[in-house]
């Protein structure tokens, strides 16, 4: 008997043209680690929520979820707390308490367990987890990392039998990131808990997984384990949305015609590469070097010794920072979870003041901030009224948004039914409206899709042709490295390195692309999946004997 099963599941948002779910039947059983993928707005986080008492969208359904064999609707609500437990996109949407402690506790107070009992569960996660230095801290002094850690903690305490989770990793850094999918698996392989999860970040969960799940337009497409899903995705003429959020092994190897047993690992993929090429030994990869600054335009943006803390006698969050974005720029600027980019960007914005220091817009600039909680900017009850809000009831314009963003076919949903790519796309859409020459954009990439992502790249990369300047705060390396003007880096408030893509992630063994760490002894300047597979091409040619004369 499954543990979860949606029998031809079908659901519409109010007013909606088309299904966001259609006649989905799936079967999740115990101990499985399924990971669901699938284009921004395919529905994915829909067909989680409907897992969920509590979290169910309102709309139109047909079809029914199951539990254990029996109707999701009539399982009793301290059981499916207890037992199906969830992480939502953004951590701060299921933080309840003011502190961490209450929170591993929460829960457990709800279902009036007693209080020793509590209090060694509490104990087990936060050892489990590492959490003990930051244990009696705020919730709100938290890093988006540790949010995310408690929120998993949180549910786990509960002793879930499945474990669901919604885009885990949209707002961590890459090694945060991988040390919490790290944590998931081990929770999946250890403690026998059911994973279903959606992650456009494949690298990590694709190989771990016992199966993958493709999903498109509210249906499924296909259910798989991982190396034939690879296969299917690689192997068709025309390659679909999902191939390009593929590992980067899978789709290096899969364009060098290396189809049979695709790698889907780093280290895989690495050591097939070994074995198509030698070794370059000894490859000179430059040095990280700062970006001549009088080469550039015009500065329209500039921090100066900025100093920042958030409480008179707590720590300096800014020590003294200096940051520049020149006109038609596209500055990534990257670092861990905490390292002070988020707060960099609000004094910036002029949301936070610096005791000390100075920020200075050029004259004739008009600046414009995209916060990590999008759903901030949202004032209205249909996606139409936002885009008129933003256009100042320009219908015209608004379409136009509408029809660049492919928001068209949602204009009639109300802004919190839209799946995480399709808010991030309306926040940005909301946001060029105004007209903003200087935009400061914190993870815009969260929850889209790769082929999403290069769509919206291009439309920055047009806009800073047309004269507008850009900085983006993300964790999104593969994005910043394929995409940006420049790159800099930020640690302990403070901004240490800056260059263009290419010298800033050149080198580095942990903050760089997977497409460099496979290829870095054969390419060491190679960064993203076309330029690789570009020298391997290359180079494979170059191998090739000559045809023999006469």
């Amino acid at each position: 008997m499954a543990l979860l099963r949606f029998e031809h599941l079908s659901f519409s948002y109010p007013l909606a043209e088309t299904r966001a779910l259609d006649d989905v039947s799936l079967e999740i059983h115990k101990g499985e680690y399924v990971v669901l993928c699938g284009p921004s707005g395919c529905g994915k986080t829909t067909l989680l929520r409907h897992a969920k008492p509590g979290l169910l969208p309102v709309g139109a359904k047909a079809g029914e979820t199951f539990y254990k064999g029996a109707p999701l609707s009539q399982l009793p609500e301290l059981t499916a707390a207890a037992e199906i437990g969830f992480v939502q996109q953004n951590p701060d949407n299921q933080i309840v308490t003011d502190f961490v402690w209450h929170e591993l506790a929460f829960g457990l107070e709800n279902m009036a367990l007693p209080v020793p009992v509590i209090r060694r569960r509490v104990a087990e996660m936060a050892a489990f987890f590492g959490m003990e230095p930051w244990f009696r801290s705020k919730t709100t002094e938290l890093s988006g990392g540790q949010k995310q850690l408690m929120n998993l903690a949180s549910a786990l305490a509960m002793g879930p039998k499945l474990l669901i989770l919604d885009e885990p990793t949209s707002m961590l850094d890459p090694l945060a990131a991988r040390n919490l999918l790290a944590t998931v698996q081990r929770i999946n392989r250890e403690l026998g808990v059911a994973i279903l999860l959606t992650e456009h970040r494949l690298d990590e969960v694709f190989p771990a997984a016992d199966r993958v799940v493709t999903m498109d337009r509210g249906r499924i497409l296909s259910d798989g384990a991982p190396a034939e899903i690879a296969r299917q995705l690689s192997g068709s003429a025309e390659k679909s949305r999902i191939y390009f959020g593929l590992p980067a092994a899978v789709r290096i190897f899969s364009e060098l015609e290396q189809t049979d047993d695709l790698p889907l690992t780093v280290r895989d993929g690495r050591r097939r590469l070994e074995r198509l090429l030698p070794i370059v030994e000894d490859a000179a990869v430059p040095e990280n070097t700062k970006t001549d600054k009088e080469a550039k335009h015009l500065a329209v943006l500039e921090g100066k010794e900025l100093w920042f803390r958030y409480t008179e006698k707590g720590k300096d969050v800014l020590r003294g920072t200096d940051v520049t974005l020149h006109q038609g720029e596209l500055l990534c600027l990257l670092g861990g979870n905490g390292a002070g980019k988020t707060t960099l960007m609000q004094a910036l914005a002029g949301f936070r003041k610096p005791y000390r220091g100075k920020v200075k817009l050029a004259k004739g600039q008009r600046l414009c901030m995209l916060p990590q909680n999008a759903r901030s900017l949202f004032v209205a009850d249909t996606v139409e009224k936002e885009l008129l809000d933003s256009a100042e009831q320009d219908k015209a314009k608004a379409v136009q948004m509408a029809e660049r963003l492919e928001l068209t076919p949602l204009l009639a949903r109300h802004p919190y039914d839209l799946s995480g790519g399709e808010i991030q796309r309306l926040a940005v859409g909301k946001l060029l409206l105004r007209e903003a020459t200087v935009l400061l954009l914190d993870e815009p990439t969260k929850g889209l899709d790769a082929y999403a992502k290069a769509e919206l790249a291009q439309l920055l990369l047009t806009l800073c042709r047309e004269g507008a300047s850009i900085l983006v705060v993300t964790h999104d390396v593969e994005f910043a490295a394929r995409y940006a003007t420049g790159c800099a880096l930020m640690f302990d408030g403070l901004l240490l390195s800056e260059g263009e893509p290419h010298d800033f992630f050149a080198g580095n063994r942990f903050y760089t692309t997977d497409a460099n760490r496979i290829a870095a002894e054969h390419f060491p300047m190679e960064i993203t999946c076309e330029e690789v597979i570009a020298s391997c091409r290359s180079s494979l040619s170059a191998k090739e004997p000559e045809p023999p004369r006469g």
